[in-house]
């Protein structure tokens, strides 16, 4: 797929955005990290959605139809979107599924 760098909460997971008037601050912040759990917390639960790294990684997109082969050109022809940037490398391989 391709990279987006960088990316917060709201773009990165479909958070909710805080209120935009009202005196409000955090208008695009993520909000608390959770409840405080007995001893009084003081760690960041696994798996915890927080704004990161987004994009650059393996997609696999499946029941796609090659319509066309030109081997003179070094040209394969895909019925569909192709994910990832322009330019990057793309695995072709037989379905698994059928295709409609």
């Amino acid at each position: 797929s391709k990279g987006k760098g960088f990316a917060g909460g709201i773009k990165r997971h479909n958070f909710k955005r805080g209120p935009m008037a009202h005196g409000s601050k955090s208008h695009r912040e993520p909000g608390s990290m959770g409840p405080r759990i007995s001893g009084g917390g003081g760690k960041v639960f696994k798996g915890k959605r927080l704004p990161g790294h987004l994009g650059h990684s393996r997609v696999t997109v499946q029941r796609l139809t090659v319509t066309k082969v030109d081997p003179e050109r070094n040209l394969i022809l895909v019925k569909g979107a192709v994910p990832g940037p322009k330019g990057s490398l793309v695995i072709v391989r037989n379905t698994v599924k059928p295709v409609k």
